[in-house]
């Protein structure tokens, strides 16, 4: 779903966040930062706040007060801010300082052009589905986690094929061995499920795609379900004697490490993360663009 905002509701308080491990002692988000407050004097806005933290600050502490988000970095890093951003329910809008860039869309030569539109009630925001998963550990239920992109489940340790048990709704769907299985949004479609062969979906649809990564298996396709739809995918155990160590990734960062007989849950969350857009090219044409 696309909103928005009311006229003259402009984005005069943006937090600015920015990735130290790309951005060396935030020099860039310091240039952001002067830049965005210039703009807004220019314009007569003398009321505008852009506070800047450090992405990598796992404390990272939004101000109160504010009205959306700069992320500067790569598509990790929208990610990464997304989660901590969440509480504070801010819109982000990345400026790309990374390879390809689908989430940060603005790259740095245009960075003058997007502050002047945040500044003039010239964008749209996007509302993104995310997942919510959760793993049984043990016996055990796990705290659940979020995720734009997607969850993973990898393979850890010496290379030998995995098997998994997948269950849609509680009903068996089928075993796969492979290296590991994907379990991603729309959002997500773009980035690993990608590469391992996965349909690319429009980012504002409401779905979840479940594909095999280098499946040993033949006929093997990506299932598309709907948001709603509850993913269960468990550990099988191994055709050898050596055991069998799965990561759960969500969004690229380790949530736990399982074993045969584990399982992990996932389905569409209530929470969404929104996405402010100022271009006015598509899906597509953004698409061919970045894939050149």
């Amino acid at each position: 779903m696309i909103k928005q905002f009311k006229k003259g509701e402009t984005l005069k308080k943006i937090c600015i966040i920015s990735n130290s491990l790309k951005d060396k002692e935030l020099s860039i988000g310091k240039d952001i930062q002067k830049r965005f407050l210039k703009i807004a004097e220019e314009k007569g806005i003398r009321d505008a706040l852009a506070p800047l933290l450090d992405i990598c600050d796992v404390y990272l502490d939004i101000p109160g007060g504010m009205e959306g988000c700069i992320v500067i970095g790569g598509d990790g890093s929208v990610l990464s801010a997304a989660k901590k951003t969440k509480a504070a329910d801010l819109p982000i809008i990345g400026f790309n300082l990374g390879n390809v860039g689908y989430l940060a869309e603005v790259e740095l030569s245009d960075a003058d052009d997007a502050i002047i539109k945040l500044l003039e009630d010239e964008f749209t925001i996007e509302e993104r589905m995310m997942l919510k998963g959760y793993v049984h550990k043990d016996g055990e239920d796990e705290p659940s986690d979020l995720a734009l992109n997607d969850v993973v489940l990898s393979r850890r340790g010496d290379m030998q094929v995995t098997g998994y048990r997948v269950c849609i709704n509680g009903s068996f769907l089928s075993d796969f061995k492979s290296d590991g299985m994907i379990i991603s949004t729309p959002t997500g479609s773009t980035a690993y499920n990608l590469s391992a062969g996965g349909a690319i979906v429009e980012p504002t649809a409401k779905l979840i795609q479940l594909t095999p990564v280098a499946s040993h298996m033949l006929n093997t396709r990506s299932v598309v379900l709907s948001a709603d739809t509850e993913v269960t995918v468990m550990i099988l155990p191994p055709k050898g004697v050596r055991p069998v160590d799965v990561g759960a990734y969500f969004d690229g960062n380790l949530n736990r490490t399982l074993h045969p007989g584990d399982y992990l849950t996932v389905t569409g969350a209530e929470e969404v993360t929104r996405v402010i857009r100022i271009s006015n090219a598509g899906f597509l044409e953004i698409l061919h663009k970045k894939m050149e």
